[in-house]
């Protein structure tokens, strides 16, 4: 199955932003015992679904079905610097603020280059594209490193 790049990259922004940075509704029976998952259903035959479990450090993954077939997938984990988890609750706010925002030109599979707002400071870089992408985020609090998380995946291709 050929899948149209820019048509997945405008989906799983639009998933994402519908989901966990935009405050999405949990499913009550997830998938994964354990696990938190938000679903975005609302453009099928494309399917969302973010799974992740802990708090102030977590792991999870993104998968997008195209007609019920796995085409996309992304892992990510990691949380808060330890002895700063006191600042979960107010950095991962500011996280979904950031992960809701867009910067032109770059495609992007968590949040822009960077974005200030007062005392908090957010940067993301990334290698590749929606195809096979590996990326690094950090949030800095007054200037010092609270949270991280590291990210990686791309398409699948199940011939």
């Amino acid at each position: 199955m050929k899948i149209d790049r820019s048509e997945l990259l405008a989906f799983v922004d639009r998933a994402g932003k519908a989901t966990y940075a935009g405050g999405g509704k949990y499913e009550e029976n997830p998938e994964r015992p354990g696990f938190l998952e938000l679903v975005y259903d609302k453009e099928l035959p494309w399917y969302y679904r973010d799974s992740y479990t802990g708090h102030s450090r977590s792991g999870g993954q993104e998968v997008v079905r195209l007609n019920d077939k796995p085409v996309w997938w992304s892992g990510y984990g990691g949380g808060m610097v330890e002895g700063k988890e006191n600042l979960s609750n107010q950095t991962f706010d500011f996280l979904k603020k950031t992960l809701s925002q867009d910067e032109e030109g770059f495609e992007s599979l968590r949040g822009p280059h960077e974005l200030i707002d007062g005392d908090w400071k957010y940067t993301y870089n990334q290698e590749g594209d929606i195809s096979d992408f590996y990326g690094y985020e950090e949030i800095l609090y007054k200037g010092e490193k609270v949270f991280w998380h590291r990210a990686v995946g791309g398409i699948l291709n199940h011939e």
